[in-house]
This record gives structure tokens, C-alpha cells and sequence, in this order.
């Protein structure tokens, strides 16, 4: 059995340990050989050192028990973890290694997970599709020539590969959904302020949340109770109770009512991508929900918003990074030159393009123009959603407008790759939890995501209505073969 261990869910691993029918060493051995073997096609896991491998096992060991005992988690390289390497893909963070944990690492370990190796990314989470790493583009396991999505590229890549059982990344735009959705997996973005962002080195702030991809909904609801919660070191951190989300484990939508969007069925969708998720909204019909068109009337404006907070933000937020206190220094004959060659050859090209164009929103005579017009938008939205949600339970739309894109296609044409985040960018404006789950394949044989929204901190229903759809189809079961 030892040998295709890294094929289990964290539910199943966690109930054979606690059956001593394995062991803690056998899951760890079995997932290393696998990663030996898998990685070098892909490059979804940047950091995977020994040391701290065997340091986690022994601690493991001396804590036994958690709902999550002995279950390896990959790391986005954005999540602090005390003493480890944590450089957001950024050549600026050259040897950072943080002096503490983030609050989900500590919420992890309490529940007896591993912590194992740290996940590629996209630059500084500026990306949809994994190419602004500095440590190499991510592939995606369905087919390596195609990007995996981004920007936790190497946490989707990693679980659908079976390089780790669960992974945690971020979601600023859809770094989550759309990612999990192009690579085949469950990836769930809570509510903002459900989950810690303590310890998350910030894009922007009001739009970042951590969240669980898995291989199934199970091991998402048994993630997602690890790591929610109020935290006091986090001020944007919502101090309300926390639901046991494997309660919600349900097969039952019977008389649920599920709107569905116009306004995400738009021309340009792929085709594909379109029929897939009808289907899916047909089999969620047949299994007894009630599925109606409403409209989103804002919806049109929401990339064109996203793309000036979420900068603006940034801008604001890197702006600690000047060769100074941590990372990368280089030196110069003045304290500006230092800065300006710091970053310079920090930064990459789309971290260097965000910050400017942040930084020409919030600048004096274009703030008003640009950035509060913006944050009223943002509002509109909202309302449109609290609209929905007052005669239905959930929202369904496609996670992506088209399935995954050969790496190299779109890192030329940022206007192009801003459109993945599409169908993703609203939940994240309006603080809504979302999540992406798989239904179904195009000829080439590459994965395809449904996406369910809900009301603010009702992340039960998502998990009802995912848990439902899954047990009801295959596609969470079939494999990439790689």
C-alpha cells in the first residue's frame, strides 16, 4: 500500500494512521519518491528541504492526534512559515526567512498536518498563470505544455499531481478558483475575514484571503475548519463562530435555489468551457435544485475596478521592499541608488507594472479620477450580489472563460491574461466565499471548473452544494497521467 499512498485524500490518510494500518514515515516516503519523480516536469514545488521535512515528522510524532494528523500540506510561498524560505517568487526576497509563522501554519499544526515544501507562485501573486515566478514557470499536470493557472499555480499543480495530498494558497482575484479549476482540483476562497491573513505577505489587503485547494470536497471542509477563525493579530480578522464545515457533507440540494448569471455566459467564453458547465447546472437541476437567469448588471465593470484597487494596493504594499531591512540589497553610490537598483533588479517586469500603475491611481489629481470612482463601483457591485442572495442560496457561473493556455500564449499581452480572472474578480471585490470544483474535460482532454458563490460567511452551503455535485459525477476522480 506504501507505494500509492500520495493517491489518497487527507480524510483517508488521516483514518489509516489513526488505524496504525500506516504510518506517519510511510506517507511522508511515499509523497517524497513521488515528488522525486514528478517535479522536474512540472516545477510546482520550489523548497522541499530535508531537514525541515524530518524536523516535521518528529514534532508530528511527539503531538500525535488532530484531524489532520500526519497529513503533508504544501505552502504557498507567500505564507510565512518560521525559519523556512518564504520569497513570494521574488528575486527581492532573496533568502527571507521569516521570524514567525502565519496564523494558519500554527492552526495547521495544531490539527497534526505536516508542513511540506513551499508552492510556486506567480511573482508577488501578480499573475493568472503561474510564468512570473523567478524560480521558472509552473506546468500544468494534464498536459506540460499548458500553464496550470494562477497565481498558486504550484499549490493547483502540486494536489493534482499528487505531490501533496492539500495545499493552501491565496486568492486576491481568483488565485484560488482558477487555478484549481484548470488543474482538475477542489479550491475553496472563505469569506474575507473567515480565514487569518496574518503571516500572508500582502498584495491587497482588502482583496487577499487564504484558502484550501484539495483533491476532493471533503479533505476542502476538513481544511477549511483548520484554518478558520477569528484571530487577534489580524484586524480585518471577523469575530464570529466557526461551523464544523464536514457537517455540511451533505447529497441533498433538493428545493435549493440557484441563480445563474447572464452576465457570465458572455460572448468569447470557449465554447467547451460554456457546455461543460451547462451540463453541470443540468445535473444540479436533476438532482433536485432550482436553477433561474438573474442578472448582475455591474459585472461588466469589475475587471476594469479590480485592476485599479488591487494595484493601487500593491503599490502601497511593496513599497516596504527597498533592499533596506530584509531580501535582496544591492549597493549603491547614494541611499536612491540603492533603491532604484534594488528594485530594479529585484522586481520582475508585471510586479514592476503593477506598482507603477498603483501608483499613478493614488497620485495627486488622478486619485479621484481613478481610485474612489473605483471604490464606488466596488459598492455597486456589492449590491448586486445582496440582491441575489435575498432569493437564492447560491450563485453558479464557470470558474474560467476557457480552459488552460500554452505557457508562453499570454505573458506578452497582460490585457489578455487579466481576462482569465473574469468570473473569479467579483467575489473578491464583494468579499464573498467562492468555490471551484470540477465538471468536466475538453477533447484535449484538460480540465474544467464549475464555480459556486454564496453570502458572506455561509460557506456551509457551498460545501453542501459541492459535495452534492461531486458525489453525483466522476470528473474529481480522474487523473492526470503523469
Amino acid at each position: 500500500m506504501a507505494e500509492g499512498l500520495y493517491k489518497l485524500t487527507a480524510c483517508k490518510i488521516r483514518d489509516l494512521i489513526e488505524k496504525k494500518e500506516i504510518s506517519v514515515d510511510d506517507v511522508v516516503g511515499a509523497l517524497t519518491e513521488r515528488i522525486q519523480k514528478t517535479d522536474k516536469k512540472l516545477n510546482a514545488l520550489i523548497s522541499l528541504e530535508k531537514a525541515d521535512l524530518k524536523s516535521e515528522v518528529e514534532r508530528v510524532k511527539q503531538n500525535k492526534g488532530g484531524a489532520l494528523y500526519g497529513v503533508p500540506v504544501a505552502i504557498k510561498d507567500n505564507i510565512c512559515v518560521d525559519g523556512r524560505l518564504t520569497t513570494c517568487a521574488s528575486n527581492i526576497l532573496e533568502g527571507f526567512r521569516p521570524p514567525y509563522n502565519a496564523t494558519v501554519i500554527d492552526k495547521l499544526r495544531e490539527k497534526g498536518a505536516l508542513i511540506c515544501g513551499r508552492a510556486n507562485m506567480d511573482e508577488f501573486a501578480f499573475g493568472s498563470s503561474c510564468e512570473t515566478s523567478c524560480y521558472g514557470p509552473t506546468r500544468n499536470p494534464w498536459d506540460t505544455d499548458m500553464i496550470p493557472g494562477g497565481s498558486s499555480g504550484g499549490s493547483a499543480s502540486s494536489v493534482a499531481a499528487d505531490e501533496a495530498i492539500a495545499a493552501l494558497g491565496s486568492d486576491t482575484g481568483g488565485s484560488i478558483r482558477q487555478p484549481a479549476a484548470l488543474c482538475g482540483v477542489v479550491g475553496m476562497k472563505p469569506t474575507y475575514g473567515r480565514v487569518s491573513r496574518y503571516g500572508l505577505i500582502a498584495f491587497a489587503s482588502s482583496l487577499d484571503q487564504i484558502g484550501p485547494i484539495t483533491k476532493d470536497v471533503s479533505d476542502c471542509a476538513l481544511l477549511l475548519n483548520a484554518i478558520s477563525g477569528y484571530d487577534p493579530k489580524d484586524s480585518t480578522s471577523v469575530d464570529i463562530a466557526v461551523p464544523d464545515y464536514t457537517k455540511s457533507l451533505k447529497n441533498d440540494i433538493k428545493g435549493m435555489r440557484i441563480a445563474i448569471p447572464k452576465e457570465y455566459f458572455v460572448k468569447g467564453i470557449d465554447k467547451e468551457v460554456k457546455a461543460a458547465v451547462l451540463n453541470g447546472i443540468k445535473t444540479l437541476e436533476s438532482l433536485g435544485a432550482k436553477c433561474d437567469e438573474v442578472s448582475l448588471p455591474h459585472t461588466e465593470y469589475a475587471v476594469s475596478t479590480y485592476y485599479i484597487i488591487a494595484p493601487a494596493e500593491a503599490s502601497s504594499n511593496l513599497a516596504r521592499f527597498d533592499g533596506v531591512q530584509y531580501g535582496l540589497r544591492k549597493k549603491g553610490k547614494s541611499l536612491i541608488d540603492m533603491y532604484k537598483d534594488t528594485r530594479a533588479k529585484g522586481f520582475g517586469s508585471e510586479a514592476k507594472r503593477r506598482v507603477i500603475l498603483g501608483t499613478y491611481v493614488l497620485s495627486s489629481g488622478y486619485y479621484d479620477a481613478y481610485y474612489l470612482k473605483a471604490l464606488k463601483v466596488r459598492t455597486k457591485l456589492k449590491e448586486d450580489f445582496d440582491k441575489v442572495f435575498k432569493d437564492f442560496a447560491c450563485i453558479v457561473t464557470p470558474t474560467s472563460p476557457t480552459p488552460a493556455f500554452k505557457i508562453g500564449e499570454r505573458i506578452d499581452d497582460p490585457l489578455s491574461m487579466y481576462l482569465s480572472d473574469i468570473f473569479t474578480i467579483p467575489a473578491n471585490l464583494t468579499g464573498i466565499p467562492g468555490i471551484s470544483i470540477p465538471c468536466g474535460f475538453t477533447k484535449k482532454n484538460l480540465p474544467i471548473g464549475l464555480q459556486i458563490l454564496a453570502k458572506p460567511f455561509n460557506e456551509e452551503t457551498l460545501i453542501r452544494t459541492a459535495y452534492t455535485f461531486e458525489e453525483n459525477t466522476d470528473f474529481h476522480k480522474r487523473k492526470p497521467d503523469i
